[in-house]
């Protein structure tokens, strides 16, 4: 079975996102399906047809968040030492062309959140950082050409 690195507070929002979907999407779909179905006709029914693809979404959401729990491999970041990029580091970069800097963590896939600084292990940015230290400069393919980064820290916390 594979394994799946994750954070501790990645579980725990997987964790609520399915409990959320079994507490209150479900009931919410069986309930919207009764009332479609007490309508009439079910193949001219948009209400029903809505319906049943949201649950068909949702379920296999839940198939989903189930599989990913119970393969997950949670990696306390705090506990990790070292002065290479590797899972669960906070890094601080700076863009070598527009001079921006810019905060990740580097996470696994499913609790990745780019808005939320969460960079998937996963993603060219992070493959091209792994294993690198501060003051390296890591290049990493773009639509527009390559974009070069360079570290200026590092922290397990």
């Amino acid at each position: 079975m594979q394994k799946f690195p994750m954070t501790a507070p990645g579980l725990l929002r997987l964790e609520q996102e399915l409990r959320q979907l079994k507490a209150e999407e479900r009931p919410s779909i069986i309930r919207a399906i009764a009332e479609a179905r007490a309508h009439g006709d079910l193949s001219e029914n948009a209400e029903y047809h809505a319906a049943r693809e949201r649950q068909s979404f949702v379920e296999g959401r839940i198939a989903e968040l189930e599989e990913v729990i119970s393969a997950a491999e949670v990696i306390d970041p705090s506990s990790l030492v070292g002065d290479h990029v590797k899972f669960g580091a906070h890094i601080r970069l700076v863009d070598e062309e527009s001079e921006k800097e810019s905060a990740y963590q580097i996470v696994g896939v499913y609790e990745a959140d780019i808005k939320q600084g969460l960079l998937s292990i996963s993603s060219p940015l992070a493959k091209a950082l792994i294993g690198k230290k501060v003051g390296d400069t890591a290049s990493v393919p773009a639509p527009g050409g390559d974009r070069s980064y360079e570290i200026l820290s590092i922290k397990f916390v």
